[in-house]
């Protein structure tokens, strides 16, 4: 029986109940912060119990909705852990070691975090895990004031990649994100995350009485506009003093809080404790989905949560670096990288198509080659052997088989939930996966306790992308597209197994821990 076939799976899903069992108790017993106290006591990836990270994963979606609350939650637990931040501005000559534990961000949206091998020589190669933690949303436009409609307020939000779509109706909608403050005495300006922690805006539907259909039918422009909140003081004429007298605008005219609906400037300045509004210089707030992630099914074995891609494999990736090895006859460097704008083709500075990732392998090989005793010298050849001794892992979330449109489903293409990651082909190559990848991944699932899936499309439909193939061909490593299954993709709320949180884990600590091994029964 193969770790592919259908008995293998059946045998594994007749589990579950002991599994949900378990997972019951886990999620009874763990507090938020649970996640830190186990760190250490994984050494194997075999022995990763996914039910473990169930609630760890719920807590982080529910807690850290935008991608700057999720780039700045990373910060602070690699900080916890004992890695050190390298300001991209800085020299990083010295200050980088065999053994050590960094990190550098981008824009406050985008994060690569790596341990250095104890044993590391220059020209060692990297074993990378790559993907994105920015999501569908719908961000608030420059000047988000609208007039009042029949005495609703509303707010000029714009779709960013498909939001808006009709998912989004009628849902509890709060707003978050960064915001840029100048300190009037000293001058300087900082970045801010704020985040009102309930629901503040709702997209409401026709009812169909109107006789008109909603689905596929709205304009986001017209008529997925949010209310939030109300405002009949046109029923009420005020008296003729008051008439006489207009309000003077929040933070003075011509300021940036002028441009926005005043209550909504009011909250945000209470929640970040700013008296003078006219410090608030611009922000970045979006709409997010305010219900919390929750296991779901009669054995609890789904998780329901917005924002699943790709909080999830990103989510994964990441805590498979902190519980990575650090063995001391280890000499490859230990990477993830999570990008921004991934949703939107990848294209700015902290995305994937940008430099981050590269210059920040070169900028780590060129100061730690300035710092080793060898004398290599740093240049494109120690570059060059560097990429050639790597490996890529793309991880994004993947299709799960669905039950109901299973004209969709391609048969032994299709991964289950609560299984394990799926490796994704592409015959367009849209994916980076091919049979040397698949050979070399199928070996780290061996290594590890993990069973590999597979997925394809359909040649009657179309494909996505992902980050792999950018970043592969700009560095030239060998890549394969590795994917957490889920349900409704795109959708404001969607679903994914309980245990695939942790069962990502367990492969992508497999993959960092066991590269090193798998490449040299390739090149010895």
């Amino acid at each position: 029986m193969t770790r592919h076939s259908p008995q293998f799976l059946v045998a594994r899903g007749s589990n579950m109940s002991l599994r949900s069992l378990a997972l019951e108790q886990s999620m009874a017993s763990r507090s938020p912060s649970s996640a830190d106290s186990i760190f250490k006591r994984i050494v194997d990836a075999k022995d990763v119990k996914p039910e473990d990270f169930t609630k760890p994963y719920c807590d982080f979606m529910t807690g850290y909705p935008t991608v700057f609350h999720a780039t700045e939650y990373f910060k602070e637990t690699l900080t916890k852990a004992g890695y050190t931040e390298l300001p991209s501005r800085d020299d990083w000559a010295g200050k980088l070691e065999p053994g050590g534990k960094y990190f550098v961000t981008r824009n406050g949206s985008s994060i690569i975090a790596f341990a250095i091998g104890k044993a590391y020589k220059a020209g060692n190669g990297v074993a990378m895990v790559a993907g994105h933690i920015d999501a569908l949303t719908a961000r608030l436009k420059p000047v988000s004031t609208k007039p009042v409609a029949n005495g609703y307020v509303q707010l000029g939000v714009a779709p960013y990649a498909s939001a808006l779509n009709e998912t989004w109706w009628d849902r509890d909608l709060s707003i978050g994100g960064r915001v840029i403050v100048r300190d009037p005495d000293t001058g300087k300006t900082t970045v801010k995350l704020a985040k009102l922690d309930w629901p503040i805006a709702r997209i409401p539907t026709l009812a169909p009485h109107f006789g008109l259909a909603m689905t596929g039918h709205n304009n986001k422009e017209t008529e997925a506009v949010p209310i939030i909140g109300l405002d009949n003081s046109d029923l009420f004429p005020a008296s003729d003093d008051a008439a006489t007298t207009t309000a003077a605008p929040l933070g003075g005219a011509g300021s940036f809080a002028s441009t926005q609906p005043p209550k909504l400037v009011k909250l945000i300045a209470g929640e970040l404790g700013i008296a003078d509004y006219s410090t608030i210089l611009n922000w970045e707030l979006e709409l997010y989905d305010s219900q919390p992630a929750t296991v779901g099914g009669l054995d609890k074995e789904f998780i329901f949560a917005g924002r699943i891609d790709d909080k999830l494999c990103s989510w994964a990736a990441f805590m498979a670096l902190l519980h990575a090895k650090a063995d001391d006859d280890e000499g490859v460097i230990k990477l993830v990288a999570l990008f921004d704008d991934e949703e939107i083709g990848s294209l700015l500075r902290q995305g994937a198509r940008g430099n981050f990732l590269p210059i920040t392998i070169e900028r780590a090989v060129e100061a730690l080659s300035a710092s080793s005793s060898s004398g290599t010298p740093f240049g494109p050849g120690i570059i060059g052997r560097t990429y050639a001794r790597s490996f890529l892992v793309s991880s994004d979330v993947t299709h799960a088989a669905h039950p109901n449109f299973t004209q969709t489903n391609l048969a032994g293409h299709s991964p289950r939930l609560n299984v394990g990651v799926a490796l994704c082909v592409d015959g367009s190559a849209h994916m980076t996966t091919d049979s040397v990848s698949m050979a070399i991944l199928d070996r780290v699932a061996s290594l590890s306790g993990c069973v590999n899936q597979r997925h394809m499309i359909r040649n009657d439909s179309r494909s996505g992308g992902t980050v792999g193939p950018m970043l592969s061909s700009a560095m030239g490593v060998k890549a394969a597209d590795v994917g957490i299954p889920q349900l409704s993709m795109h959708s404001v709320r969607a679903t994914t197994g309980s245990l695939d949180p942790g069962l990502g884990l367990k492969f992508y600590k497999g993959f960092l821990d066991n590269w090193e091994k798998v490449d040299k029964e390739w090149h010895a």
